[in-house]
């Protein structure tokens, strides 16, 4: 009987030691999921400020080859806090030419291996607005599904609202 019990530990051992770096692999290259905190992307992302907190599903892989469009949301490395991570919209890509929303310039162009992302609720985000065009390696992930609260799954499509679209597309 004890050499039955010593093959389950074993087993379990053997099982676990695969299954942890598999797990975390696959949470640091393919995806993992995140509470969204704040209304920075309000009515996008939490849209009941009051309500539960979405938890999205982050696409790490996709970010990791800085494959990203217009309307994407993501979520980035802080330029101000590198302890921090945010989840903005991106509005434009390198060599667009934006119409900044209380930018120190009225016009930016974003340089080359950068983007330039604001929060859906326009006064109410510490974005591109506030600390310019961010480089592609900042870029954590893409934000592809809402996954909580249930009565909001839903996947979520790159959109841009037509009054943030670029001044002019390289």
């Amino acid at each position: 009987m004890a050499q039955h019990g010593r093959r389950y530990v074993r087993a379990f051992i053997s099982g676990f030691f695969v299954a942890v770096p598999v797990t975390v692999t696959f949470l640091d290259r393919v995806a993992c999921i995140a509470r969204v905190e704040g209304v920075s992307m309000q009515p996008s992302l939490n849209p009941d400020a009051r309500g539960e907190s979405d938890i999205v599903l982050l696409n790490r892989w996709r970010a990791r080859n800085y494959d990203v469009q217009r309307g994407d949301i993501v979520s980035l490395v802080s330029p101000k806090n590198p302890e921090q991570k945010i989840i903005k919209r991106v509005i434009a890509l390198e060599g667009d030419i934006v119409k900044t929303l209380g930018h120190k310039n009225r016009y930016v162009k974003v340089p080359r291996g950068h983007v330039w992302v604001e929060g859906d609720h326009h006064g109410h985000s510490f974005d591109s607005n506030a600390f310019g065009p961010v480089s592609l390696g900042l870029l954590h992930s893409h934000a592809t599904h809402i996954l909580w609260p249930p009565n909001r799954w839903q996947k979520l499509k790159p959109f841009l609202p037509v009054e943030r679209e670029s001044v002019q597309n390289d």
